[in-house]
């Protein structure tokens, strides 16, 4: 099995509703198990294929000099608590609001979104995930700029009832 073919399958296993997943194929066993602690996905292998070329393992990185770090202020430190109903990524990616670079955004502060409503695009493996609203509401906040990277749970926008 390629590494690219278990990463489809660990997103695919991630935005489903399954809580554990068993694959054999050629001698080789993939099980995903959902932790029911932190909603993560655990992943173990049995019966790995050996690689014909192996590689050797990455030097370990340099010692390098940091700048001084000024400290963080508390307001940075605590995320502020989302009221209302919070879109969160199903996947690890790049956010995208718009389908293509030259066209409008999918939603805008105040825009009415229905449940089934395409908010905005999640790149993942240089394949565009449309996000769906599973909830009808008003756009009120959108938490993530367009183009930035966002990860598995990440609230990206807030909708508020109306």
């Amino acid at each position: 099995m390629e590494v690219n073919e278990i990463q489809a399958l660990i997103e695919m296993f991630e935005r489903s509703t399954l809580s554990e997943l068993t694959l054999e194929r050629g001698g080789e066993r993939l099980i995903l198990k959902r932790d029911p602690v932190q909603g993560g996905v655990k992943a173990s292998s049995a019966s790995v294929k050996a690689t014909a070329n192996p590689v050797a393992p990455a030097p370990a990185p340099a010692s390098i000099p940091t700048a001084p770090t000024s400290p963080v202020s508390t307001a940075e430190k605590v995320p502020e608590k989302l009221e209302g109903y919070v879109v969160k990524s199903p996947i690890v990616g790049t956010f995208y609001r718009r389908p293509g670079p030259n066209e409008e955004p999918y939603v805008v502060v105040g825009d009415r979104v229905e449940k089934g409503d395409t908010v905005c695009l999640v790149e993942a493996m240089k394949v565009m995930n449309e996000i769906k609203s599973e909830q009808s509401g008003i756009v009120e906040k959108i938490l993530v700029e367009d183009g930035k990277p966002v990860e598995y749970g990440q609230a990206l926008l807030v909708l508020k009832a109306g």
